[in-house]
């Protein structure tokens, strides 16, 4: 018999310490009273509430929104700048273009979120745009920092990438955009699904941000959540925060099972080639001996 190891004990108390707050949170988005510490029976009827209460299921589906375009602009962007940082090696001002690439990551929230306010107010300013922030503003605040993020991730990527295959498209004949299409894109596609997960996490989750550059009618769920809480927390919010969570859980179950089937498929493929590459090269021609005179 196996000892219960001390590993698996802080595994236990690690999942624990992360999704036994998500479990009280759906817990009590069913409680019957409405002080969200004292239990008081089982009721749905804050779920039922949800539908009368405008003003939070319009920041709902507001940060429903501007995740879904961040996580668009995101994975587009992040991966030119990934492509950029591993297939072209030599130009001048590489490390700066890598700098100037990950310095979201480490750069504060508050710093981003005061500066992006200025440009927005300089270039409303010089150029009369934007005229006043609102969801657009916020968009592109979160693809910026976003970005980053698939970036790293769609890099780690290709840098494991057999180069060979893509070589030997281009041999047969694959103009460029077409080995990029069907053959680098289906390869890379795992880390595009995770750095666009990552970027609608990121943006639905972000408050920071959006309370520098948001403005008036573009209160995002974060902001609402925050200033419901500084007056008490309201049962509505463990309600929405639980079709969040399993809105987001069945998402990503979603993207993991094409994901993985994609890679089964890609993987099989490959495989195959191999197999048949190596039964013609096993083939040979039969030759005839020479007639005896």
């Amino acid at each position: 018999m196996k000892r219960f190891g001390f590993s698996k004990l802080m595994l236990i108390l690690g999942l624990l310490f992360i999704y036994l707050p998500m479990l009280i949170l759906v817990i009590y988005s069913f409680n019957a009273s409405k002080l969200v510490t004292v239990w008081g029976g089982w009721s749905i009827k804050w779920y039922v509430g949800l539908l009368d209460n405008t003003q939070l299921m319009g920041s709902v589906m507001r940060s429903l929104e501007i995740a879904c375009y961040t996580a668009i602009a995101a994975v587009a962007l992040g991966t030119l700048a990934a492509f950029v940082l591993t297939r072209v090696t030599r130009f001048k001002g590489r490390t700066l273009f890598g700098g100037l690439v990950t310095a979201p990551l480490v750069m504060p929230e508050v710093i981003t979120g005061l500066s992006l306010l200025l440009l927005f107010v300089a270039m409303a300013q010089m150029i009369g745009w934007p005229q006043e922030r609102g969801i657009v503003t916020i968009w592109i605040a979160h693809t910026t920092f976003c970005a980053a993020y698939v970036a790293v991730v769609v890099s780690a990527r290709l840098r494991e990438l057999d180069l060979s295959i893509e070589e030997a498209a281009m041999d047969l004949g694959a103009k460029p955009w077409k080995v990029f299409f069907l053959i680098t894109i289906p390869m890379i596609a795992p880390s595009l699904a995770a750095g666009g997960m990552m970027s609608f996490a990121l943006s639905l989750d972000d408050l920071v941000l959006a309370s520098f550059v948001s403005g008036p009618g573009s209160t995002t769920l974060p902001m609402e959540v925050f200033s419901a809480v500084r007056l008490g927390v309201k049962p509505e919010i463990n309600a929405v925060a639980s079709l969040i969570l399993l809105a987001v859980s069945f998402a990503t179950f979603l993207v993991w099972y094409f994901s993985r089937r994609a890679e089964e498929r890609r993987k099989r493929a490959i495989q195959q080639a191999i197999e048949e590459a190596a039964a013609d090269g096993w083939k040979q021609p039969e030759t005839r001996r020479p007639a005896q005179a």
